[in-house]
């Protein structure tokens, strides 16, 4: 997808540099049962705040992504903008079960682009979905996922991709988009490619009122609160360490290791 600058007709637009969409197909949707209205939350159970800087927004439609696509073989139909989340999505028809589905997209694909889902693959296929067993040593995946009925856990972002490093008997050795070395079982299962909209993160959005349609709230510094609102609280700047606003400390102190083996 190319990037697009706009004329600074307005403030809001003169650093506005976004994706050019126009290649992307017709939101409206084709196949119903695929997507549902959803009321949000605003981060707010029973009144009290759970998650902070939600709220607002524009209504949308929840599209029911498959990520864990039953054995098969596929044909894309169409790639479509999806407001919640980054990456691209396709309309994909299942020849063998005969149905549609939502499916995150993969780099270069296009209109008419196949695939096909097994624990065995004789070619490797963009887009396609097999054990990681099965796919060569020094290979770009997406969406893998613990077994083959459970959803897809890493590099499900737009433009994030894992590497295959090293492979033994029994495991295999994945670099994720952290750059995080962890190590995984050759059953689990992952998509060859990486995610489309790799220029996402080269896109400005221009003013705060589009993270305001969103859902996205302005983010507020403890020392600027109440006492009662955070321990940074207050008119004075200091007096303790850095804290989260439940009073954990945020800097210089023991962390729990976490596990990086998946089996």
């Amino acid at each position: 997808m190319k990037m697009k600058h706009f004329k600074p007709t307005s403030p809001g637009l003169r650093h506005k540099f976004t994706i050019m969409k126009n290649l992307l197909g017709n939101q409206g949707l084709p196949v119903k049962g695929l997507s549902k209205y959803i009321g949000s939350s605003f981060g707010r159970n029973h009144g009290k705040i759970s998650f902070w800087h939600r709220g607002g927004g524009v209504k949308r439609k929840y599209r029911f992504i498959n990520n864990t696509i039953n054995r098969g073989f596929f044909i894309s139909l169409g790639m479509f903008y999806d407001p919640n989340r980054n990456s691209f999505i396709s309309l994909i028809f299942d020849i063998i079960h005969k149905k549609f589905d939502y499916y995150i997209t993969p780099f270069w694909s296009s209109v008419g682009s196949c695939s096909i889902s097994s624990s065995k693959l004789e070619e490797m296929w963009l887009g396609s979905r097999t054990q990681i067993l099965h796919i060569p040593q020094g290979s770009i995946i997406y969406n893998v996922g613990k077994t083959f009925n459970n959803l897809g856990v890493f590099s499900r972002s737009a433009g994030t991709y894992c590497q295959i490093l090293t492979k033994n008997n029994k495991y295999a050795v994945l670099r994720l988009p952290s750059s995080v070395l962890i190590r995984v079982s050759l059953k689990f299962y992952a998509n060859i490619g990486s995610v489309s909209n790799i220029e996402h993160s080269r896109s400005v959005l221009g003013k705060a009122g589009s993270n305001r349609l969103k859902g996205k709230r302005p983010i507020v510094r403890g020392i600027a609160m109440n006492p009662v609102d955070h321990p940074h609280g207050g008119r004075t700047n200091g007096g303790r360490i850095s804290s989260t606003p439940w009073g954990k400390p945020t800097k210089s102190f023991a962390k729990k290791k976490q596990k990086r083996v998946y089996v």
